[in-house]
């Protein structure tokens, strides 16, 4: 528990690492929105691992919220901390949420590389392909622009 939010940790790391899986070719549904996707993926997941159905539907829940713009942490601990987490991530959206010295310590062991590079072209895609979609929605609101100046692109204070 960090902030006093209660969340369930297997949960939120299982959706964490499912959340965008609708992105990608092997995945990407060509009926659904790359989130609603990846909750689908989230549920077969948890079935594999034996979760109750109540859990599965939570997984796939959890990855749909966190496209959403704000997810209310005391309806849905884990999708808000995956919404808040993964604005951040890709957008830049609210670091002050996250100590300077934490965010430049995530960014050293997990270099960024060319991850806004790599994922915009996948949110044009999805937004070409599924205008109604939440990446459409990302699109026209001015992802590109947000990834371009996303705080965790600017070099570490350690790197001069």
């Amino acid at each position: 528990m960090r902030h006093g939010i209660d969340f369930d940790a297997e949960l939120l790391c299982v959706s964490a690492m499912l959340h965008d899986i609708g992105l990608v070719k092997e995945f990407d549904s060509h009926t659904v929105p790359f989130d609603e996707a990846g909750g689908h993926v989230a549920w077969v997941f948890g079935a594999g691992a034996g979760w109750p159905v109540e859990r599965r539907v939570r997984a796939a829940e959890v990855i749909v919220r966190h496209m959403w713009d704000k997810v209310d942490v005391d309806v849905d601990p884990e999708g808000h901390l995956l919404e808040i987490a993964t604005s951040l991530d890709i957008s830049g959206r609210d670091p002050d949420r996250w100590p300077a010295d934490f965010r430049s310590e995530v960014v050293r062991r997990i270099p960024r590389l060319t991850l806004g590079e790599e994922f915009l072209p996948c949110f044009e895609d999805q937004a070409r392909r599924k205008p109604a979609s939440s990446a459409a929605a990302a699109v026209e609101s001015g992802i590109a622009g947000r990834i371009a100046a996303n705080v965790l692109d600017r070099a570490l204070p350690d790197q001069g």
